[in-house]
Protein backbone atom coordinates (compact mmCIF):
# COMPACT_ATOMS: atom_id res chain seq x y z
CA UNK A 1 0.00 0.00 0.00
CA UNK A 2 1.34 2.98 -0.90
CA UNK A 3 2.36 5.92 1.93
CA UNK A 4 -0.32 7.78 3.17
CA UNK A 5 -0.27 10.49 5.71
CA UNK A 6 -2.33 10.27 8.69
CA UNK A 7 -5.23 11.85 7.44
CA UNK A 8 -5.93 9.88 4.24
CA UNK A 9 -4.91 6.44 6.12
CA UNK A 10 -8.43 7.40 8.76
CA UNK A 11 -10.48 8.87 5.61
CA UNK A 12 -9.62 5.43 4.26
CA UNK A 13 -10.59 3.72 7.28
CA UNK A 14 -13.59 5.40 7.52
CA UNK A 15 -14.43 5.04 4.48
CA UNK A 16 -14.00 0.93 5.01
CA UNK A 17 -10.97 0.49 2.81
CA UNK A 18 -9.94 -3.25 3.19
CA UNK A 19 -6.49 -2.32 2.30
CA UNK A 20 -6.09 0.55 4.90
CA UNK A 21 -7.84 -2.05 7.39
CA UNK A 22 -4.73 -4.47 6.70
CA UNK A 23 -2.12 -1.67 6.28
CA UNK A 24 -2.84 -0.36 10.20
CA UNK A 25 -3.26 -3.94 11.37
CA UNK A 26 0.29 -4.81 10.25
CA UNK A 27 2.06 -1.85 11.49
CA UNK A 28 -0.27 -1.78 14.67
CA UNK A 29 -0.39 -5.41 15.85
CA UNK A 30 3.06 -5.75 17.57
CA UNK A 31 2.97 -2.62 19.58
CA UNK A 32 -0.44 -3.84 20.51
CA UNK A 33 0.39 -7.23 21.43
CA UNK A 34 3.59 -6.33 23.54
CA UNK A 35 0.91 -2.94 25.62
CA UNK A 36 -1.70 -6.40 25.98
CA UNK A 37 0.81 -8.60 27.21
CA UNK A 38 2.10 -6.27 29.49
CA UNK A 39 -1.12 -5.45 31.40
CA UNK A 40 -2.90 -8.72 31.18
CA UNK A 41 0.13 -11.61 30.38
CA UNK A 42 0.29 -13.48 27.31
CA UNK A 43 -2.42 -15.93 27.57
CA UNK A 44 -5.35 -13.20 26.93
CA UNK A 45 -3.61 -10.98 24.78
CA UNK A 46 -5.05 -11.72 21.80
CA UNK A 47 -8.49 -11.80 22.99
CA UNK A 48 -8.12 -8.09 24.25
CA UNK A 49 -6.34 -6.85 20.39
CA UNK A 50 -9.50 -8.26 19.54
CA UNK A 51 -11.62 -6.66 21.48
CA UNK A 52 -9.87 -3.41 20.87
CA UNK A 53 -10.19 -3.48 17.08
CA UNK A 54 -14.16 -3.37 17.71
CA UNK A 55 -13.57 -0.42 19.90
CA UNK A 56 -10.83 1.32 17.72
CA UNK A 57 -13.25 1.10 14.38
CA UNK A 58 -16.55 1.95 16.74
CA UNK A 59 -14.55 5.25 17.99
CA UNK A 60 -12.95 6.01 14.73
CA UNK A 61 -14.77 8.73 13.70
CA UNK A 62 -14.86 10.15 17.28
CA UNK A 63 -11.01 10.42 16.80
CA UNK A 64 -9.90 13.80 17.19
CA UNK A 65 -6.03 13.84 16.32
CA UNK A 66 -4.95 15.47 20.04
CA UNK A 67 -2.53 12.60 19.25
CA UNK A 68 -0.81 9.94 16.63
CA UNK A 69 -2.96 7.74 15.56
CA UNK A 70 -0.95 4.63 16.98
CA UNK A 71 -0.98 6.50 20.40
CA UNK A 72 -4.75 6.61 20.22
CA UNK A 73 -4.93 3.16 19.26
CA UNK A 74 -2.49 1.80 21.67
CA UNK A 75 -4.81 3.98 24.61
CA UNK A 76 -7.43 1.90 23.71
CA UNK A 77 -5.21 -1.35 24.05
CA UNK A 78 -4.80 -0.21 27.14
CA UNK A 79 -7.71 0.95 28.33
CA UNK A 80 -8.98 -2.30 27.27
CA UNK A 81 -6.72 -4.48 28.52
CA UNK A 82 -6.92 -3.09 32.13
CA UNK A 83 -11.26 -3.34 31.87
CA UNK A 84 -10.40 -7.39 31.12
CA UNK A 85 -8.13 -7.46 33.91
CA UNK A 86 -11.21 -6.09 36.03
CA UNK A 87 -13.29 -8.36 34.83
CA UNK A 88 -11.00 -11.57 35.12
CA UNK A 89 -10.55 -10.08 38.57
CA UNK A 90 -6.70 -11.14 38.66
CA UNK A 91 -3.68 -9.26 39.54
CA UNK A 92 -0.76 -8.72 36.89
CA UNK A 93 2.90 -7.93 37.96
CA UNK A 94 3.67 -5.09 36.06
CA UNK A 95 7.32 -5.46 36.39
CA UNK A 96 8.88 -2.75 39.14
CA UNK A 97 11.27 -0.72 38.43
CA UNK A 98 13.19 -1.12 41.48
CA UNK A 99 13.40 -5.60 40.75
CA UNK A 100 16.50 -6.44 38.87
CA UNK A 101 16.27 -9.86 39.35
CA UNK A 102 13.93 -10.19 37.15
CA UNK A 103 16.86 -9.20 34.58
CA UNK A 104 19.58 -11.14 35.89
CA UNK A 105 21.71 -7.96 36.47
CA UNK A 106 24.36 -7.33 39.01
CA UNK A 107 22.64 -4.70 41.36
CA UNK A 108 26.39 -2.90 41.20
CA UNK A 109 26.14 -2.07 37.75
CA UNK A 110 23.29 0.72 38.51
CA UNK A 111 22.88 3.65 40.41
CA UNK A 112 19.40 4.19 42.46
CA UNK A 113 18.57 6.26 39.46
CA UNK A 114 18.96 3.40 37.24
CA UNK A 115 21.70 4.66 35.77
CA UNK A 116 25.37 3.26 35.08
CA UNK A 117 27.60 3.07 37.60
CA UNK A 118 30.14 1.99 34.86
CA UNK A 119 29.37 2.50 31.25
CA UNK A 120 29.01 -0.77 29.28
CA UNK A 121 31.36 -1.38 26.60
CA UNK A 122 31.73 -0.05 23.01
CA UNK A 123 30.07 -2.30 20.63
CA UNK A 124 32.53 -2.96 17.91
CA UNK A 125 29.63 -1.59 14.82
CA UNK A 126 28.84 1.84 14.18
CA UNK A 127 25.44 1.99 14.33
CA UNK A 128 22.06 0.45 15.13
CA UNK A 129 21.31 -0.57 11.96
CA UNK A 130 24.84 -1.89 11.10
CA UNK A 131 24.02 -3.64 14.42
CA UNK A 132 20.85 -5.20 13.08
CA UNK A 133 22.30 -6.15 9.83
CA UNK A 134 23.82 -8.84 11.42
CA UNK A 135 21.23 -11.70 11.00
CA UNK A 136 22.74 -13.43 14.09
CA UNK A 137 23.19 -10.72 16.15
CA UNK A 138 19.56 -9.81 15.25
CA UNK A 139 18.09 -12.96 16.43
CA UNK A 140 20.26 -12.59 19.45
CA UNK A 141 18.76 -9.17 20.53
CA UNK A 142 14.76 -9.94 19.35
CA UNK A 143 15.05 -13.19 21.66
CA UNK A 144 16.51 -11.01 24.68
CA UNK A 145 13.58 -9.22 24.33
CA UNK A 146 11.36 -11.77 24.37
CA UNK A 147 12.72 -12.33 27.61
CA UNK A 148 11.77 -9.07 29.21
CA UNK A 149 9.28 -8.63 31.43
CA UNK A 150 5.79 -7.87 29.33
CA UNK A 151 6.19 -4.28 30.82
CA UNK A 152 9.61 -3.35 29.48
CA UNK A 153 9.52 -5.29 26.28
CA UNK A 154 6.67 -2.49 25.43
CA UNK A 155 8.88 0.19 26.75
CA UNK A 156 12.04 -0.66 24.68
CA UNK A 157 9.72 -1.67 21.74
CA UNK A 158 7.23 1.47 21.86
CA UNK A 159 10.56 3.90 22.33
CA UNK A 160 13.40 2.33 20.61
CA UNK A 161 11.78 1.10 17.94
CA UNK A 162 8.99 3.19 16.87
CA UNK A 163 10.16 6.45 18.41
CA UNK A 164 7.16 6.96 20.51
CA UNK A 165 7.38 9.70 22.94
CA UNK A 166 8.45 9.28 26.75
CA UNK A 167 5.36 10.83 27.59
CA UNK A 168 2.91 8.49 25.32
CA UNK A 169 4.29 5.89 26.39
CA UNK A 170 3.33 6.59 29.81
CA UNK A 171 -0.25 7.48 29.25
CA UNK A 172 -0.49 4.03 27.47
CA UNK A 173 0.81 2.30 29.91
CA UNK A 174 0.02 4.08 32.57
CA UNK A 175 3.17 4.37 34.30
CA UNK A 176 4.83 7.47 35.96
CA UNK A 177 7.98 9.34 33.91
CA UNK A 178 10.45 8.35 36.14
CA UNK A 179 9.76 4.69 36.43
CA UNK A 180 9.42 4.24 32.88
CA UNK A 181 12.60 6.15 32.28
CA UNK A 182 14.48 3.30 34.67
CA UNK A 183 12.52 0.32 33.08
CA UNK A 184 13.72 1.76 29.66
CA UNK A 185 17.28 1.79 30.83
CA UNK A 186 17.24 -1.51 32.43
CA UNK A 187 15.93 -2.95 28.91
CA UNK A 188 18.34 -1.69 27.30
CA UNK A 189 21.23 -3.02 29.75
CA UNK A 190 20.07 -6.19 29.05
CA UNK A 191 20.03 -6.33 25.56
CA UNK A 192 23.53 -4.50 25.85
CA UNK A 193 24.91 -6.93 28.04
CA UNK A 194 23.92 -9.80 25.17
CA UNK A 195 25.30 -7.91 22.68
CA UNK A 196 28.79 -7.38 24.88
CA UNK A 197 28.63 -11.45 24.88
CA UNK A 198 27.97 -11.79 21.77
CA UNK A 199 30.90 -9.47 20.49
CA UNK A 200 33.24 -10.76 23.09
CA UNK A 201 32.59 -14.41 21.35
CA UNK A 202 33.56 -12.91 18.21
CA UNK A 203 36.60 -11.40 19.13
CA UNK A 204 37.92 -14.99 20.76
CA UNK A 205 37.19 -16.59 16.98
CA UNK A 206 39.42 -14.21 15.73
Amino acid sequence: MEQLNEQELIEKLLAGDEHAYRYVVQAYHNNMMYVAKSIVGPAIADEVIQESWISILKALPKFEGRSSLKTWVLRIVSNSAKSRLRKESRSVAMGDASDLEMLSLPADRFHENGHWTAPPKQWNMASPDELLSSEELRDIIYKTMDKLPPIQQSIVSLRDMEGTPMEDICKILDVTESNSRVLLHRARAKIWLEIERYQGNQNVKL
